[in-house]
């Protein structure tokens, strides 16, 4: 089954969430069963903790879940403090090991308005939606790219 772009009419995979042409959110038809993702975290033992991410996006505030690649689809980071950091170094809140992420890729921090996910100056760039951004304030349910990896932004 295909989805039509509800903006600009173009028929995209099934499995899309954004037009392929436009970039505009492809809703889904009511009723539509929707695959879900276990989220889970890693623990310092690097065991598998599952995670309610209703739950923990209620205690938090806010929450970044991985989507598809690196094979860590549904591994969750909660946003606790006002800023936490993506990119290739071991040492970043959110580690995303592969070549087109730079060490120091982007960061989120919170402003007076809400969130933002500001880039870095990475060589590839950070996109949100599907965009190429330098800085967004980001909205409950936006999709963010970083190299092959896809996150989603959830919030309270």
């Amino acid at each position: 089954m295909a989805i039509h772009c509800p903006e600009c009419g173009f028929v995209n995979p099934e499995a899309a969430n954004y037009c392929q042409k436009c970039g505009a959110y492809l809703a889904r038809p009511e009723g539509a069963d929707e695959p879900t993702t276990m989220t889970y975290k890693v623990d310092e033992t690097g065991e598998f903790q599952p995670v309610d991410i209703d739950a923990e996006v209620d205690r938090t505030g806010a929450a970044l879940v991985i989507r598809s690649g690196g094979g860590r689809a549904g591994e969750s980071f909660p946003i606790t403090g006002d800023r936490i950091s993506i990119g290739r170094t071991p040492d970043a809140g959110v580690f995303l090991d592969d070549v087109t992420v730079s060490r120091n890729h982007a960061l989120i921090v919170r402003r007076q308005d809400g969130f933002y996910i500001d880039d870095l100056g990475s060589l590839n760039g950070t996109y949100v939606n599907r965009r190429r951004i330098e800085s967004h304030l980001l909205r409950d349910g936006d999709e963010i790219q970083i190299g092959k990896y896809k996150l989603s932004y959830l919030e309270r």
